[in-house]
């Protein structure tokens, strides 16, 4: 991983993180093993920066352990079922993920700067033109491919072909073209059952 300019302080900041989401109500089961939802997340996020980009600053290591940080406290159901519903959400969200990591990396002796910094990425601003950003919704959107795709076929089963392909479409175009070869150089698992599918949304 990264050179981290100071091991204790970086520590301090992923504990508080990890503290946070060990909180989450909701479960996932991995190998029989229930955990908490968003700490597994948090986790698989590291991990799959470590695999895409093993130099990636701390800014970025930071931002990918709190991208999700309790979620669950602003549930999707207390929006309208509206794409506009569906966008207030997201930018509720964003602004609260941003905060609360600040405040706790604050809490463990970061400077001014390096929280705005993390604050950015975790916000998702200047996607596309901040690398950092960039790299954090690759991270993210490889995650999503690995680990939830599936998943997420499974409790929409009356979507289409089309509205998968649509779905599949729109995950490629946020991310960078170093994303976008990592996701079929073999390096990521792809979920067997909807490889194909990603395939043809990709050619």
């Amino acid at each position: 991983m990264t050179h981290i300019i100071d091991q204790q302080r970086y520590a301090r900041a992923i504990a508080l993180f990890d503290a946070a989401n060990g909180d989450d109500p909701n479960r996932d089961q991995v190998d029989g093993v229930d955990q908490p939802k968003e700490l597994l997340y948090s986790q698989r996020m590291t991990e799959m920066l470590e695999r895409f980009a093993a130099d990636a600053s701390e800014a970025v290591c930071l931002a990918c352990r709190a991208q999700h940080i309790q979620r669950w406290k602003i549930p999707r159901k207390e929006y309208p079922m509206t794409p506009e519903g569906y966008q207030r959400w997201r930018t509720t969200l964003y602004k609260f993920h941003a905060d609360l990591a600040g405040k706790l990396m604050q809490e463990a002796g970061y400077d001014d700067e390096m929280v705005e910094r993390v604050k950015k990425v975790v916000a998702k601003r200047g996607l596309k033109v901040n690398p950092e950003t960039q790299m954090m919704e690759d991270v993210a959107d490889l995650v999503f491919i690995e680990h939830y795709m599936l998943g997420f076929a499974g409790i929409k089963p009356d979507y289409t072909e089309e509205k998968w392909l649509d779905i599949i479409r729109k995950t490629w175009k946020k991310m960078s073209d170093q994303g976008r070869a990592f996701a079929v150089s073999g390096k990521l698992k792809l979920p067997e059952a909807l490889t194909p599918l990603i395939l043809k949304a990709i050619q």
